[in-house]
């Protein structure tokens, strides 16, 4: 019987159903590049379903009989692409599992932030009525500016589009958009939107794309939102952003370093709404994604194609 490793602690029963026949070895909530290398080389798994920590060269090196590495949701940053392709393991993504989950929170956030939901309650629950002081920030007839126009970002962009948001984006990569999506160069981003939301990959060319510079292109007060990767954006960039008051408020659900350590400075800060990467964590998702890459597997297994990271 052949051994798949998960890099955590379960899997969707329906997902499990499909691997039916292999032995699923699970690696825990937070496993580390030696808890996974020690478990490779006990099991030598053909499999690998990525759902937390990393697998770099070591650890595939460490599993001489892997052929295909699985991510457990779409976003493939934390596999080792390059070292994968030269040892002739595929790596798959589930695309589009979660696009939905994540959407929803991108909006989530905007609203929190145009329409002020956290400090709000916050005032409320101490006691105290700010009907006669406080304005919100109506989106309707704002420009909402996405970079990323992938499964997530089209989702997200039918959400700003019923709002009666103008929906621009950029994505080098995306063809045969919905008219309700105008596409535009990066800077044409940073020109004219009145918010921004990331739904892109994370690479080594786009690493820190919301930088001073960039920031100090947007108009003033725009509001930010990242369900993406956390390292698109230089976090003392925009904490600095958002004390001046050039970036109004960032709605932001993932971060340079997860999880957040304590004492971090945006904690505690006014005009942050935070949340701990938890976009694609849904029920739905969950089960959406397990199945994906259980699919994935069983298709490189099987010599097909599978969805490409």
């Amino acid at each position: 019987m052949s051994t798949i490793v998960v890099t955590g602690a379960d899997l969707a029963p329906q997902a499990i159903t499909l691997l039916e026949g292999h032995e699923i070895v699970y690696a825990g909530k937070a496993p580390t590049e030696d808890d996974l290398v020690a478990l490779c080389r006990a099991h030598d798994p053909v499999a690998i379903i990525v759902r937390y920590g990393k697998v770099g060269a070591a650890v595939m090196d460490a599993a001489p009989s892997l052929r295909v590495i699985s991510k457990h949701g779409s976003g493939t940053d934390t596999i080792d692409k390059a070292a994968a392709q030269a040892r002739g393991i595929e790596v798959a993504a589930a695309v589009g599992a979660n696009a939905a989950a994540v959407a929803e929170q991108a909006l989530a956030l905007l609203l929190a932030c145009a329409k002020s939901v956290v400090a709000l309650d916050a005032r409320m629950h101490a006691g105290h009525w700010d009907k006669a002081t406080h304005k919100s920030l109506e989106l309707g007839g704002r420009t909402i500016g996405l970079i990323g126009l992938g499964a997530i970002g089209l989702r997200f962009a039918r959400m700003a589009d019923a709002l009666g948001m103008r929906v621009i984006g950029f994505d080098p990569y995306a063809a045969n958009l919905p008219p309700h999506v105008t596409a535009v160069d990066l800077p044409a981003i940073w020109r004219e939107s009145d918010a921004i939301s990331l739904h892109c990959p994370l690479t080594e060319d786009n690493r820190g794309m919301v930088n001073a510079g960039t920031l100090a292109r947007c108009k003033r007060g725009v509001i930010l939102v990242n369900t993406a990767r956390g390292g698109l954006v230089d976090e003392a960039a925009l904490l600095a952003a958002v004390r001046s008051g050039q970036v109004g408020m960032a709605g932001l659900d993932s971060f340079a370093v997860e999880p957040m350590a304590a004492g971090h400075p945006f904690q505690g800060e006014e005009n942050f709404v935070l949340s701990p990467h938890i976009g694609g964590v849904t029920g739905d998702a969950y089960v959406n994604m397990g199945v994906g890459a259980a699919k994935n597997v069983l298709q490189v297994l099987a010599r097909q194609p599978a969805a490409t990271a």
